[in-house]
This record gives structure tokens, C-alpha cells and sequence, in this order.
């Protein structure tokens, strides 16, 4: 297992894009909608259960939770900062007041858009569903991200059966063909604890890192 993600620990959260550190580590943020596993799964890779904490009500908490992942110094005990995970609000406007929805777009919106530090995102949906008008409202936003690489997450893949689950992977391979870019899939499970090693990974070339780090 890798001593980057075991490292993660909260550092702060954020309400506004005023408040966003400053800070150069490269930035990975996780967004899902509210019912997807979102908060599981950050908390699956990095093997702390309570590390990020999940809303059964979209849009109840709108922060921007920051997780710092580090690596071994030469000096004992010493850690030294590699990057982020970032935990994006929850989406599924369906039971949120459009004020909630407003204050979503602006803070998750200005984020995704404007932050230079982040270099990829992690799109969390349930693998029985993919591709939800909410996923494809997140997708709208970060289009004008043409740097940006992006993983579609399918969870809860444990609840398919095989052929199930290579349709979900095909959408996911056109859903991916469509848009272009640097997007990769796969499935995973969260209580299964299954595609963990292939989501850190993704995430660790993110960041600019070897594999095992």
C-alpha cells in the first residue's frame, strides 16, 4: 500500500475562493453526486474511515475540505508536503434551494475553472447510473479545463454483474471518446475495497510521483 495516501490528514476547509491556501502542490479534487460514494472512497484509498465525512443532503456543506498527502523525509519523522486531495461539495440539485445550487456554481464553478494548482479531478458516480444529468452539469464546467485530466470513478461496482459491468465501462469509454482529452475509467468498490491500487495509481502520476510512493 502507498505511505502517500496512509499520510493523508485534514488541513483545512475552505467557503470561498478568497479563502483557497496559497500554495503551489498540485491539487486533486474528488466530486461526486451526494448518494455516489464519494466521501467512501477517499476514505478508501487512503485506509482511514473517517477521514473525509459524506452529507445525505446535496449541497448541506458548501466547503472545499483539503487532505494533505505527504512523503517520508530523510530526518526522522519528518514529512514533507507532496499535494491535495480536495473534497468538492456533493451534487444532486434536485432537493436543493436554488440559493444552495447558486452558492455551489460559484464556489465548486470558480474552482474547477480558475485554480491552477489543480491538476486533475476525480468524477465519483454509482456504476448502476452513470452519467446523470448532475455528472453531465459538473462536465459543463470543466470543459474550458482543456488541461485538466480527469478519472470517471464507477463505484458500487460489486452491486453489477459482469456484463453489467462492461456496459457501464462502455459508456464510460465513449462518454470519454466524446469529450477528448486526457480521461481515464475504471470501476471500483468501495465496500468491496476493490480498483483501489488503480485509482492511486492514476492519482500519484497526477501528482508528478512514482508508483508506490
Amino acid at each position: 500500500m502507498s505511505s502517500l495516501f496512509d499520510s493523508a490528514k485534514f488541513v483545512m476547509s475552505v467557503a470561498d475562493i478568497e479563502g483557497l491556501p496559497d500554495s503551489e502542490l498540485p491539487e486533486i479534487a474528488f466530486a461526486g453526486r451526494s448518494n455516489a460514494g464519494k466521501s467512501t472512497s477517499i476514505n478508501c484509498i487512503c485506509r482511514q474511515s473517517r477521514l473525509a465525512f459524506s452529507s445525505k443532503t446535496p449541497g448541506r456543506t458548501q466547503l472545499l475540505n483539503f487532505f494533505e498527502l505527504s512523503v517520508k523525509g530523510e530526518k526522522p519523522r519528518e514529512r514533507i508536503p507532496k499535494g491535495y486531495l480536495v473534497d468538492l461539495p456533493g451534487y444532486g440539485f434536485a432537493k436543493a434551494a436554488p440559493e444552495t445550487r447558486k452558492t455551489w456554481e460559484n464556489l465548486v464553478g470558480g474552482y474547477v475553472v480558475g485554480r491552477e494548482p489543480l491538476k486533475g479531478i476525480v468524477i465519483v458516480m454509482d456504476a448502476r447510473r452513470p452519467f446523470m444529468p448532475a455528472d453531465e452539469f459538473l462536465l459543463d464546467f470543466l470543459l474550458p479545463r482543456e488541461d485538466l485530466a480527469i478519472h470517471f470513478l464507477l463505484n458500487k461496482s460489486d452491486q453489477l454483474k459482469t456484463t453489467e459491468k462492461r456496459a457501464s465501462m462502455e459508456m464510460a469509454r465513449k462518454r470519454a471518446a466524446e469529450l477528448g482529452g486526457n480521461i481515464t475509467y475504471q470501476l471500483f468498490s468501495g465496500l468491496k475495497k476493490e480498483g483501489i491500487q488503480e485509482l492511486q495509481d492514476v492519482l500519484t502520476g497526477w501528482l508528478g510521483l512514482p508508483k508506490g510512493s
